[in-house]
């Protein structure tokens, strides 16, 4: 009689978590930059939201299919909490921003003495992934790297025409824009989208809530018992 809640959850929530698992397995090439959360890895961040997907797609789809009130109130209740959870988190960003932006930058700062060290392979990756792809170099700028890697030395990701050991070379062969500026600043260009995904996300949260409560009192003014 019902159909699935959200129908493709689990298979999104399986791939996300596959993926998650696949680059923790690997050491894919991005990880942590932030030393202070050294949990906080593309790898664990796709494991966890895949895992919960997962989870709530399972939910919300037993729930319809059984027509089991304590499911879809499991449900609903689930995904309440996560809508919550999301405003709080938005809200204190936009409160706390410059906090947010001051910390982050000197975390990121403190995760470059990380740079080319072993165990680190991952951050290594990021680092000259980030450099290379957004034309950047170090944090705020190339001076960065001083306290790491000597004076007037960089990666080699930070040059402009890459080669062996240029990283020693030339300042004037070095991108000079900070990579936090830079990825700020692309962020912020891109703010109609990211506002559109986060609407979409919301959207599709009510809907869920909406669809499992209206079932829920389908279910019961159809007098069926009760399910667990």
């Amino acid at each position: 009689m019902y159909r699935c809640l959200t129908p493709g959850s689990q298979l999104c929530g399986c791939g996300l978590l596959g993926v998650g698992i696949w680059l923790s397995a690997t050491q894919g090439s991005f990880a942590t930059l932030a030393p202070s959360l050294p949990s906080l890895s593309a790898a664990n961040l796709l494991i966890a939201i895949g895992a919960i997907v997962m989870v709530v797609g399972f939910l919300g789809c037993l729930g319809a299919i059984k027509e089991s009130k304590c499911l879809l109130l499991s449900f609903f209740i689930v995904l309440l909490i996560i809508f919550f959870m999301e405003l709080i988190l938005i809200i204190l960003f936009f409160v706390y921003k410059t906090e947010v932006a001051k910390y982050a930058r000197e975390d990121l700062k403190d995760g470059l003495e990380f740079y080319g060290t072993d165990g680190n392979v991952g951050l290594t990756n990021a680092w000259n992934i980030i450099q290379t792809e957004y034309k950047c170099c170090g944090v705020d700028n190339s001076t960065d790297w001083d306290v790491i890697m000597g004076s007037n030395t960089v990666p080699d990701s930070c040059c402009q025409e890459s080669s062996p050991s240029c990283g020693g070379g030339s300042p004037s062969n070095w991108f000079v824009p900070g990579c936090y500026n830079t990825i700020e600043a692309l962020l912020e260009k891109q703010t109609a989208v990211i506002g559109s995904t986060v609407m979409s996300i919301v959207v599709i949260q009510i809907l869920g809530m909406a669809f499992s409560m209206t079932l829920f009192h389908q279910i019961s003014r159809s007098g069926k018992k009760y399910k667990a």
